[in-house]
């Protein structure tokens, strides 16, 4: 039987980063989705957000955003619920963050993909969520090692 292909939570960085530059890792779990490797999952909040930035920073890129999302099949999780939304608000004081990981507990991937090392990467705090928490190029170097 095939193996299930990873779920992987995308926050805003690593989705600006892929819009931004056509190489590096961010861009990669894109067309990895695309090939059905991974699936690839974002919140609605998330989906603003990001569209938010790239209307204010970069308008031209605005279709290639939703070009990534449609050849990646990207999938839009649900809404958190107010006990996932408590539970990150009590492992994250900063509550833009606290939103996304609550967010990505709904989620309920893999991986939860950021560039954010302040509130992400290697917080120990996070360490006994269900998912790992790391960058693109973590979620593609633990990829290789499973095949």
């Amino acid at each position: 039987m095939p193996q299930k292909a990873p779920k992987i939570f995308l926050d805003t960085s690593v989705i600006i980063a892929a819009v931004m530059s056509p190489t590096g890792g961010a861009r990669l779990l894109f067309h990895l989705s695309q090939a059905g490797a991974v699936r690839l999952v974002v919140g609605k909040g998330i989906l603003y957000e990001t569209e938010d930035v790239l209307k204010r920073k970069a308008p031209r890129l605005i279709g290639l955003f939703a070009q990534l999302f449609a050849e990646a099949n990207v999938e839009t999780a649900q809404e958190p619920n107010s006990e996932q939304l408590e539970r990150a608000k009590s492992l994250l004081e900063y509550a833009p963050d606290a939103n996304v990981l609550a967010q990505a507990i709904s989620a309920n991937p893999d991986w939860l993909i950021s560039h954010d090392r302040e509130h992400f990467i290697g917080n120990s705090v996070l360490a006994d969520l269900p998912f790992k928490i790391g960058t693109p190029g973590d979620a593609i170097a633990w990829l290789r090692a499973q095949s």
